[in-house]
């Protein structure tokens, strides 16, 4: 996280237009470097200093918020000089200790840090969520989650464990609003369909979308950040023809290169037909023999599966049903066998890069040990 100069605040993001929305969770994703965390953790250091109210960050792994990373977590504050403006010069810097956040200051007569008298902050990771159980946190109002967007795999259970430590920290009340952040490197998160929010994909920038559920008081806001800075000085680093490079210019999905279809064939060139069916995506697959190639292609399906009990589908969706497969890395049939033997073989050709991103986040799932 990198500081911002005050003469250029509109060029990064503001925490003021979804805080209108007064929701429960507020997810905010877009290009990386736009100011997302610094203004969660202004707001929250803001709060502390007027009312003593106090921030859990929230991290996945214990080792992100551990030693040299968690002392570094408000440095872009620290540069600013916010921390010395916001408490009036009576601290300068923060200390991180044993997952607290204090605010500091350095006596160089006693040759010392001062810190305030209780913690500010307090951190906390998905994969030690057990051991938070027993603990109180009864002033704390904010949680910032950073970085909950991944784009290789997510903890098993990774949701339910975001919600235990959710669960440690608000107990009984309803005062807390709670910040998920994240850059646009993939749009398959499980933390949409745990959540059901179902319009993500179709999300312009600068949108932002109120979720409610039922009857229920629950509200969700979701921001897509609008790119501010559209000509940094830094973008032609990063002017190469490559998507993937887009996420850091321009906030839009990462998505990576994959091999399309290198030649045209025949509908009795198709030796089977199989299907994909993974985050609300339906795709139809072929296995396709030349005579002087053969491979797997991969496309978009708009129509319903025309025989469900007897095609070869992969779903992560349980079904009783022989031909439902949830693992496709685990073939039982030798036909199962042989649509592994692509993948394997680096055989699969895909309609565009989308539909790539797709297989590869089923596969991605598929890869780990537990899967729900």
């Amino acid at each position: 996280m990198r500081g911002k100069k005050k003469t250029d605040d509109n060029k990064f993001y503001s925490l003021n237009e979804i805080l209108k929305k007064d929701a429960h969770y507020n997810l905010i994703f877009g290009e990386r470097s736009n100011g997302k965390t610094y203004s969660v953790l202004k707001y929250a250091l803001e709060r502390y200093v007027r009312t003593g109210e106090q921030l859990a960050i929230v991290r996945r792994f214990e080792e992100d918020i551990r030693g040299s990373r968690g002392d570094s977590f408000f440095d872009a504050l620290t540069g600013n000089g916010e921390i010395t403006r916001l408490t009036g010069g009576e601290f300068d810097f923060v200390k991180h200790s044993n997952r607290k956040f204090f605010l500091a200051r350095r006596d160089e007569n006693l040759e010392k840090d001062i810190l305030d008298n209780q913690p500010f902050a307090f951190s906390f990771a998905i994969n030690i969520a057990s051991r938070y159980k027993s603990t109180s946190y009864p002033n704390v109002t904010t949680i910032c989650f950073d970085e909950f967007l991944e784009r290789q795999f997510y903890l098993a259970n990774e949701f339910a464990d975001f919600m235990s430590i959710v669960s440690t920290i608000v107990r009984s009340r309803d005062n807390v609003r709670i910040f998920m952040l994240g850059n646009t490197v993939n749009k398959t998160c499980p933390y949409f369909a745990e959540m059901g929010l179902r319009h993500i994909k179709d999300m312009k920038q600068g949108a932002i979308e109120v979720y409610q559920y039922g009857d229920s008081k629950l509200r969700v806001a979701v921001e897509y950040a609008a790119n501010l800075d559209k000509n940094k000085p830094s973008n032609v680093y990063f002017a190469f023809d490559n998507p993937k490079l887009q996420m850091i210019t321009g906030g839009v999905w990462e998505m990576a290169l994959y091999p399309h279809l290198p030649m045209k064939y025949k509908p009795n060139q198709v030796i089977l037909t199989y299907f994909i069916k993974f985050d609300g995506n339906l795709l139809q697959c072929e296995i396709v023999d030349t005579g002087n190639a053969t491979f797997t292609y991969i496309h978009r399906k708009t129509t319903p599966i025309y025989d469900e009990d007897n095609d070869i589908i992969y779903t992560l969706e349980y079904d009783p049903r022989p031909n439902h497969v949830r693992r496709i890395l685990k073939p039982s049939t030798e036909w199962q066998k042989k649509i592994l033997l692509y993948f394997a073989k680096e055989k699969v050709f895909y309609q565009d890069n989308e539909v790539g991103e797709i297989v590869r986040n089923y596969l991605n799932v598929c890869t780990t040990d537990k899967i729900k």
